[in-house]
């Protein structure tokens, strides 16, 4: 086989698996855009504050947590009392976490709308950060534990 035939063949070939997959979307424009996106400091404080301000939703919502446990009592001999106190243990520090993240993310959201300037990965490595050090923690329930 001649090369100039193995060219024609591949190139047949990856007609072919082209025009098997078509996405159904506008191309991509190769400069700036003139989308309905706006990314301007107003926009970026103004969603920092407000995932700041579900901490005090959080908190009200921890605080009918912690009463909810009142007059528990003792968790021996009772198998359903042990598991709420496991249950509430877990969602304690469920909660805890899910407040911290917010303050979190809404440190960063105000930050990045004072530092545009910042590239779009040193944004993606700081919110992965957050991901990692706010990592759900494992379900409780169910499991034995020697009762």
């Amino acid at each position: 086989m001649a090369w100039d035939e193995w060219e024609q063949l591949k190139a047949a070939a990856a007609e072919r698996d082209s025009a098997q997959m078509q996405l159904n979307q506008l191309p991509a424009e190769r400069s700036g855009g003139t989308g309905d996106l706006i990314s301007n400091k107003p926009a970026w404080t103004r969603a920092g504050t407000d995932i700041g301000s579900l901490r005090e939703d959080i908190g009200k919502a921890t605080a009918k947590l912690k009463d909810g446990q009142t007059g528990l009592g003792s968790d021996t001999g009772c198998l359903t009392a042990a598991a709420q106190k496991d249950v509430y243990s877990s969602w304690e520090t469920y909660v805890e976490k899910v407040s911290g993240r917010c303050g979190k993310l809404s440190g960063l959201l105000v930050k990045a709308g004072n530092d545009q300037l910042k590239t779009d990965q040193s944004v993606e490595a700081e919110l992965t950060k957050l991901v990692v050090t706010y990592a759900d923690t494992p379900p409780v329930g169910g499991q034995d534990k020697g009762r």
